[in-house]
């Protein structure tokens, strides 16, 4: 690799950098170690398109498999509450790059709708709380963590 030299080059290398970090953000966190390999954005952009890009069938494939594991999503009474935010998150994260909307109450309704039963009474308490439509999933997983001690002490007993 040469040390670039003229301003122009160096304009060159500035913006390949950049736009290497920028591809290497917008993937998940599970990818970004593949793809860091490729020493310039072009490169790196390529690779990724042929990973996550694919044809139509592909694509038809993934949208699918995707919409079922929304679908499906579901926790254990033994799954903490952290843990089953972050799946959750990163279906939401993929649903993102397939340009699927999702709306507050979906999310909500998703994330309460999943929790194993012991959380049964409080999932029912903030479904019909007036602002669960427009909350966000954030806001709602905040308030949860702060009752978790308390639900799990009343499973354990």
């Amino acid at each position: 690799m040469t040390v670039p030299s003229t301003a122009e080059e160096k304009i060159c290398k500035k913006n390949d950098v950049k736009a290497r970090s920028l591809l290497l953000m917008a993937l998940p966190n599970e990818h970004q170690l593949t793809f860091n390999q490729y020493v310039d954005a072009q490169s790196m952009f390529v690779a990724i398109k042929a990973r996550f890009g694919g044809n139509d069938a592909t694509k038809k494939t993934q949208k699918a498999l995707l919409k079922q594991q929304y679908e499906n999503f579901n926790a254990t009474s033994s799954e903490s509450l952290d843990s089953i935010f972050n799946r959750l998150q990163k279906l939401v994260r993929d649903w993102q790059f397939w340009v699927w909307i999702l709306t507050s109450e979906d999310l909500n309704s998703k994330f309460l709708r999943s929790l194993p039963s012991e959380w049964d009474t409080h999932v029912v308490v903030w479904m019909n709380k007036p602002d669960f439509d427009t909350m966000g999933l954030d806001d709602l997983y905040n308030n949860f963590k702060i009752i978790e001690q308390k639900v799990k002490r009343t499973a354990a007993a």
